[in-house]
């Protein structure tokens, strides 16, 4: 073999095996309340849309599942002002300056990118539309949200009816986030899930986040705890079919 041609096939092999970037260090980015709140706010959104669809008698399910994303996002959101560097909302807020360095490859960071954090706040956002009208709405039988009562009969409709199409909108998105993870896993060779899992990632720029604050997580979570246990504390999940039936609109 000539030294050409294994100087040819050194160089293919590089093509299909990069050589590991000599600059990279293993960084801490995702703390664990966020990846706990991550992933036990996808475990309930599952629950959620499952029991929702099936309906019935797993509506007290359901229901339960509703409350738990409320507390959850409750927490997320106070995490996401007083948490670790990567985890404040400020630190990956997608600006137009930020989208337009992404776009043009010029982006560097290792929370998430801008497209990544546009599809953050857009979840959050879907999910806080859904579980807040679920606070409110019904379902015609024997189920209602813990503030059913707190607003007008035809109020409580229109919510119900916001929580029904707001969950095809929750679906989507969570289907296009997964898509967009194994994008990035199968094309650009990215692995967005081992540092959701560990918290640790490769990088060859960037610097690790801070460590949380006792106090901060403690007002987080009681923050949150207190969002769940106002909601079943005074006012009941479940109603009796009667009940619901006398404020039902009549359409």
């Amino acid at each position: 073999m000539t030294g050409q041609q294994t100087l040819a096939n050194h160089d293919a092999g590089s093509a299909v095996t990069p050589r590991p970037d000599p600059k990279a260090r293993s960084i801490r980015v995702w703390d664990l309340p966020l990846r706990i709140c991550h992933w036990s706010l996808a475990g309930t959104v599952v629950a959620a849309v499952i029991t929702g669809k099936l309906g019935g008698a797993w509506m007290a399910l359901h229901g339960k599942a509703g409350l738990a994303i409320v507390g959850l996002l409750v927490f997320r959101l106070a995490w996401g002002v007083v948490g670790t560097t990567h985890a404040r909302f400020a630190s990956f807020a997608p600006t137009p300056a930020k989208l337009r360095a992404y776009v043009r490859g010029h982006w560097r960071g290792v929370g998430h990118n801008p497209l990544g954090a546009l599809s953050v706040f857009a979840l959050l956002a879907a999910l806080g539309l859904q579980a807040g009208s679920g606070l409110f709405s019904y379902d015609d039988i024997a189920f209602s949200g813990p503030l059913y009562g707190a607003v007008s009969q035809a109020a409580a409709g229109r919510l119900t009816a916001v929580h029904r199409l707001s969950s095809y909108a929750v679906i989507a998105l969570v289907i296009l986030h997964v898509l967009a993870i194994a994008f990035y896993v199968r094309v650009k060779r990215h692995n967005l899930i081992k540092p959701m899992l560990t918290g640790w990632k490769q990088v060859s720029y960037g610097e690790p986040a801070s460590r949380g604050g006792a106090w901060a997580l403690l007002a987080a979570v009681l923050l949150a705890s207190a969002a769940v246990y106002g909601l079943t504390s005074d006012l009941p999940a479940s109603r009796s079919a009667a009940t619901v039936a006398s404020r039902a609109p009549s359409w």
